[in-house]
């Protein structure tokens, strides 16, 4: 005998009941898939975001300051290098190029970052409007930064984060430079998308300190001259040889100074989110639980309003067999339903915290689901089933008469 028909018939009688079962269900699964999902996305959009920053030498102090300074352009206030060290730093040739960074203005919400062409044109890979910079007054921009060709501006002190939106006009605290936009950068997945590049020298000027080149010299980029450079927050080195990357660290670890590669300071940010995780996985764990307790609760209060469908069946001489089948069926048939509209869930929940996190640090995340989610609403649906079973082998146990007269 086939049990199916009869299933269809109690999931459509009861489907506002059955409805509510798997939105519990597909609650549970939901949550754990984005947690662990959206985990895996920031490590990988992390990690590609740091692939182009090779060393960074900073101020003695915290690598995950210096970092998520440098690479992550988020405000800070770490010391600056010495002009001398500065200057030795700058002038550097066992690397392919160092670039300087000197941050501390924005225009509406955007960092304006001191840069020298050859990073320009390293985090973009050419680009993808327009030309790099030639003059002190022209200025690159990332590829999510609503500023256009052509466009002129003057940047202004600090960080104004809203902008017009705002009232943050940038007006009160402008600097006198007028900058045009001449180019536009690929898109990087990182912070970088939305700063404005412009050339070191430049925001130097800005802040009455010393353009690193003779007075009136019109010079972009090194040499650095050592009698007119100022101290650097921090500087990127770039060098297609590991060995000498090495070397380099090795070189400018001291007293004065401290030198790593970016995936060094990402190992402390992911034992961080590591701890977030087990955290979260945990508080997952306990919803599951929870959502468990609640599925027993739900099946049971199901198989009572199911009740009077099954002592009719019994009392016509349904085998016992096909009423557990009944029985188990109509509870597996929400599970499925439960489990694989969580995952669905889950996937586009962690999408739209994704979109969140982008839209606040600037990192490009693709979430993903894994072997991790899939084995863990796996696990949902198999504890579920066998869940259903338990009400389900008691219903086609108890004799007869005793349904009835529980009915």
């Amino acid at each position: 005998m086939n049990p199916w028909p009869v299933i269809r018939a109690a999931l459509s009688r009861y489907r506002y009941s059955a409805l509510a079962f798997v939105l519990l269900v597909a609650a549970g699964v939901s949550l754990a898939v984005a947690i662990v999902s959206q985990e895996r996305a920031l490590r990988s959009g992390s990690a590609k975001a740091a692939d182009r920053f090779d060393l960074i030498v900073a101020a003695p102090g915290s690598r995950t300051d210096a970092l998520l300074t440098a690479m992550f352009l988020r405000p800070g206030g770490s010391q600056l290098l010495s002009p001398e060290l500065s200057a030795k730093l700058l002038n550097e040739t066992r690397a392919a190029f160092v670039s300087p960074l000197a941050f501390g203005d924005s225009h509406r919400g955007q960092a304006v970052v001191g840069v020298t062409a050859a990073l320009v044109e390293h985090l973009s890979g050419g680009l993808a409007e327009g030309r790099g910079f030639a003059t002190r007054d022209e200025v690159v921009v990332g590829a999510a930064s609503p500023l256009q060709l052509g466009e002129r501006f003057h940047p202004a002190h600090g960080v104004h984060h809203g902008g017009e939106a705002q009232g943050g006009d940038d007006a009160l605290d402008a600097h006198e430079a007028l900058l045009t936009v001449v180019g536009r950068m690929r898109p990087t997945g990182s912070p970088w998308d939305r700063a404005v590049l412009a050339p070191v020298e430049q925001v130097w000027a800005m802040h009455k300190l010393p353009s690193g080149h003779a007075p009136d010299s019109p010079q972009l980029g090194p040499p650095f001259d050592a009698a007119h450079t100022p101290g650097i927050p921090a500087a990127v080195l770039h060098t297609p040889k590991l060995a000498q990357a090495y070397q380099l660290r090795s070189a400018y670890t001291g007293r004065e100074s401290m030198a790593f590669f970016p995936a060094e300071a990402l190992l402390q940010l992911y034992a961080v989110l590591g701890d977030m995780r087990q955290l979260m996985s945990l508080l997952a764990l306990v919803t599951q639980a929870l959502v468990l307790l609640a599925i027993i609760a739900s099946v049971l209060i199901l198989f009572r309003l199911l009740m009077p469908q099954f002592v009719t069946l019994r009392a016509l001489g349904a085998p016992r067999r096909y009423v557990f089948a009944i029985a188990w069926g109509f509870t597996a048939s929400l599970m499925v339903a439960g489990v694989a509209l969580g995952l669905a869930g889950g996937y586009a929940l962690s999408f739209a915290v994704s979109a969140a996190l982008a839209r606040n640090t600037g990192v490009a995340l693709q979430p993903a689901l894994g072997e991790a989610e899939l084995l863990m609403a796996l696990a949902m649906l198999v504890i579920g089933l066998l869940l259903a079973t338990l009400p389900a082998w008691r219903l086609q146990s108890v004799p007869l008469a005793q349904a009835m007269k529980d009915y």
